[in-house]
C-alpha cells in the first residue's frame, strides 16, 4: 500500500473530449461515455471491462463486410495443439510487394480475437498493404494460460521462416498481440532464430505487474479498457511469475540486434506507460524506435472511426514500406 503521505490525492473532476480532436474522435468518446454511464447506472460492467468476446463479436459485424471485398487466396496451415496459421495472398502483388511478408499477432486481451476475427483482420491488412499476410490463431486463456499463446506464436514464426527469409519479414501485434510480438523477439533470440527487419507494437501490454503510471492515471479515462481490464491478462498469466520476460517483455533484455520498432499509443491509453517505457528501453539499446501518441486516444484508438486513427496507420505503413524498400 502506498504511504498516504507520499501519494497525490486527486479531486474528482469531469473530463470532456478536448476540442482539439476531430469531430469523429469526439463523437467516439462521447458515445463511449454515455455507454459507460448507462452501464454504471444499471450496475453492469462498462464496455471496456466487459467480456472481450462480446466486444470482438460486435466488432466483427462491422469488419466482416469490409473483409469480404478482399481479392486473393486464403489458406489455413495447421500448427501443433490445434492452433492455426492463416495466409492471405492478395491477387495483385507487384515488384517488391511480391517478395515481402507481414506476420500479424492479434489482440483481444489473451481471451478473444481468434477464429473468424483473426482471418478478417488478416484479409484487411493484406488488402491494405498489398503483401502476403500471415496471422496466427493462437490458443486463448483462460482455458490455455501462459505459455500456450507464446508457444503457438513461436510455432507460427518457425513455419513462416521455413518459407520466407527473415530479411523480407515484418512482425506486428496490437494490445495482447503486442505483448506476444515483443516476447517473440526475445524467445527467437534465445533460440538462435533470425529476427525480422522491423517490428510494430501497437498499444502493447508489456507489464503484467501493472506498475506503470497510467494503470492508475488512465484507469477511468480509457473508455476501451475502462476500470483497468484486469481479467484477460490475469487469466493468461495464471500462476507464472509476472516479471519473467516472456510474460512481461518490459523486464527483458533489449539487445542491439532488436529490430527497428514503431510503437503507438494515446494519452488516455491505459497502456501508455508500457508503450513509453518500451520505447525508452529500445532507444537505450541504440536501436531505432519511433513513438506515436494520439491526443486523447484510448487503448486501440478510436476503433478506426476517426482521422487520428488513419494518420497513425499511415505512419505504420510508411515505416513498414521503408523497411521493405517499397515505394508508397
Amino acid at each position: 500500500m502506498t504511504d498516504d503521505l507520499t501519494a497525490l490525492h486527486v479531486p474528482a473532476q469531469v473530463i470532456p473530449p478536448p476540442n482539439s480532436l476531430s469531430p469523429q474522435a469526439r463523437a467516439f468518446l462521447n458515445g463511449a461515455a454515455k455507454r459507460i454511464a448507462a452501464a454504471s447506472a444499471a450496475a453492469q460492467p462498462a464496455g471496456g471491462s466487459s467480456d472481450q468476446k462480446d466486444e470482438a463479436a460486435a466488432a466483427l459485424q462491422i469488419l466482416r463486410p469490409m473483409a469480404s471485398r478482399f481479392q486473393g487466396t486464403a489458406e489455413t496451415i495447421d500448427l501443433p495443439h490445434g492452433a492455426k496459421l492463416y495466409r492471405m495472398t492478395p491477387a495483385k502483388r507487384e515488384g517488391r510487394r511480391a517478395e515481402v511478408v507481414y506476420f500479424d499477432i492479434h489482440g483481444g486481451g489473451f481471451t478473444a480475437g481468434g477464429g473468424e476475427m483473426c482471418q478478417v483482420l488478416a484479409k484487411l491488412r493484406a488488402a491494405d498493404y498489398g503483401v502476403v499476410v500471415y496471422a496466427v490463431d493462437y490458443r486463448l486463456a483462460p482455458e490455455h494460460p501462459y505459455p500456450a499463446a507464446l508457444d503457438d506464436v513461436m510455432a507460427a514464426y518457425k513455419a513462416i521462416l521455413a518459407q520466407h527469409s527473415a530479411s523480407t519479414l515484418i512482425v506486428g501485434g496490437s494490445s495482447a498481440g503486442g505483448n506476444l510480438a515483443a516476447a517473440l523477439m526475445m524467445r527467437a533470440r534465445d533460440e538462435g532464430l533470425p529476427r525480422p527487419i522491423a517490428l510494430l507494437l501497437l498499444t502493447p501490454g508489456l507489464d503484467m505487474t501493472r506498475s506503470g503510471d497510467t494503470y492508475l492515471t488512465n484507469r477511468y479515462l480509457d473508455v476501451n479498457l475502462y476500470g483497468g481490464a484486469v481479467g484477460g491478462p490475469s487469466s493468461y498469466a495464471g500462476g507464472a511469475d509476472p516479471k519473467q520476460p516472456y510474460l512481461s517483455p518490459i523486464y527483458g533484455e533489449i539487445d542491439k540486434a532488436w529490430p527497428p520498432t514503431i510503437l503507438t499509443s494515446g494519452t488516455r491509453d491505459l497502456l501508455l506507460s508500457d508503450t513509453v517505457r518500451m520505447h525508452r528501453a529500445i532507444r537505450r539499446a541504440g536501436v531505432n524506435a519511433e513513438l506515436h501518441v494520439t491526443e486523447a486516444g484510448p487503448h486501440g484508438g478510436f476503433m478506426g472511426t476517426a482521422p487520428e486513427d488513419h494518420e497513425v496507420m499511415g505512419e505504420c505503413r510508411r515505416f513498414m514500406y521503408a523497411a521493405w524498400g517499397i515505394q508508397a
